[in-house]
Order: structure tokens, then sequence, then C-alpha cells
């Protein structure tokens, strides 16, 4: 039933598949008759742009299609910084409408790409399927996005290791978890050139993928936010990151810097192995 919901929720908000809402709204920029989930995604990701000063935005599509037009191929290009300005003057998620039953752009050509939070969403949803089923405890790992329930068989905390971004066989960190979530986020994994100078992760304030963050990891009390924070935190500096999540309340981070200096929240606690 977990695994239904998860592929039901994957189709609704994928901007991929033809037959989504989201692909829906990207080709008319606008879409009646929102489905619900799409419209708690959207809720969600409209705060969090406010939340981090804009740091987090789902409008930056029209880069990221840039990035995989000119680097997607065979031959590569490098995109001109006026292509890139081009794309940025639509993003902008201040210029998204949200109504109860409706969704619609401001202006033409912005699109949305819920990468950076709709696998969050998805992953609490099953865990909310689990519960509902009378499956107290349980893990559900997606990728880096994690929401824990209760515990172990023996009564211990689940235990989650932070990925080394640069694969040594150590881990930068472990941690303990009951009921919350835990999601990291990173540039090592997909770049679309072979100088990695752009990659899946855009600063929506500049239109250029951000360098100084290696990976950013987010506890907090739900997946969706763990992922949407741990997003975020790849775009601001170190320092940034850490000062805005120590700003905030039942959230901790983990940044790895670019140089592998890690920077930790006043409240992240470290397990004891």
């Amino acid at each position: 039933a977990a695994f239904s919901e998860m592929d039901r929720l994957s189709g609704l908000l994928s901007r991929y598949d033809h037959a989504s809402a989201v692909y829906d709204l990207n080709a008319h920029g606008r879409l009646r008759d929102l489905p619900p989930e799409l419209a708690e995604v959207m809720s969600s990701a409209l705060r969090y742009t406010r939340v981090t000063g804009g740091y987090f935005d789902v409008t930056v599509k029209p880069v990221v299609d840039l990035f995989q037009q000119k680097l997607g191929g065979e031959n590569k290009v490098r995109p001109t910084d006026a292509e890139i300005q081009e794309c940025l003057s639509r993003v902008d998620a201040r210029l998204i409408e949200l109504r109860e039953r409706s969704l619609s752009f401001k202006a033409d050509g912005m699109g949305i790409t819920l990468d950076g939070i709709a696998k969050g969403f998805i992953v609490d949803r099953a865990s909310e399927v689990l519960s509902r089923r009378g499956i107290r405890n349980h893990l559900i790992n997606a990728g880096g996005d994690i929401r824990t329930r209760g515990a172990k068989e023996d009564g211990k905390p689940w235990t989650v290791a932070i990925q080394d971004p640069w694969k040594r066989k150590t881990y930068p960190d472990v941690v303990h978890l009951g009921d919350g979530a835990i999601s990291t986020s990173g540039n090592y994994e997909i770049y679309y050139d072979r100088e990695k100078m752009f990659h899946h992760i855009v600063n929506p304030k500049t239109g250029l993928s951000p360098h100084g963050v290696t990976s950013g990891t987010v506890m907090a009390g739900t997946t969706l936010e763990a992922d949407a924070l741990a997003t975020s935190l790849c775009v601001m500096s170190p320092s940034q990151g850490t000062d805005f999540v120590n700003g905030l309340s039942a959230c901790e981070s983990l940044v790895i810097g670019k140089d592998g200096a890690l920077w930790k929240s006043k409240g992240w606690k470290s397990a004891a192995i």
C-alpha cells in the first residue's frame, strides 16, 4: 500500500509525465481543478520560499531546462550569460498565484520543478500509510530522504549515517532518530558538464549552480521540511546556512563545505557508536 501511494504521487507530481498535473501546469501556465496533493506541496513550497528569503524557489525550471538543453547531449555547449539571464527573468515564485482550486503563473514561459520538495512529501505520505496500517516502527529511505517512526526491533533508535560526498568509505557523521526525518542534498551526484560548473541545484538569485557547499543535511519533523531546507542549504554559504538553521525551531543541520569542513547547527547531536 505504501509503495502504491508513492507511485501514485510520483506520477501526479512529475514534470516529465505527460499525464501529470505538473506537466499540464507547465505546458499551459495554469491549472484548474487543482489536485489537493499538488496544492499542499505548492503551499509548502511558497512558504519555504518566504522562510529562506528566496533561496528555495520551485520556478527555477527554465534555468534547469537550459542546462539540460545545452549540456545534456553529446555536443555540450556552455550556456551564455545572456541565456542564463533570459531564463532567470522567468524565475520568481512570487509570480505564482495559488488559490483553493487553481494554480497559475503571472508571466509567460514560467515552469516549476518539484525536485527539491516532492520526494519528501511522498515519503511522509508513505509513512502515514504504514502508520494507519498499524506499522508503528518503520524507516523509509528514498535516495537520501529518510523518515523514521518508533524504533528498531531491539528498542534502540534508528541509526543513520551521512554520506561522504567523496565516497572515501567513511562517514562524516552518524545520528540517531526516533520519530523524525533527515534529508541530504548535494552537488556531487548530477553534473551536466565535465568541468563540474553546472549541476542540478540552481541558485534562484543568480541562475548559476552554487559551489560553496558540497552537501547539506537537515533533521526536521517531516521529510518535506527536511528536503526543502537541505536543498536551500546547498544554495547558501556554509556559515549563512548554519546561522539560518540556528534561527529555526525543531530543525538541525550539518553542512559540508567544498573544502570538506563540517558546519553543525547548535543542536546537532552525533550518535555515540
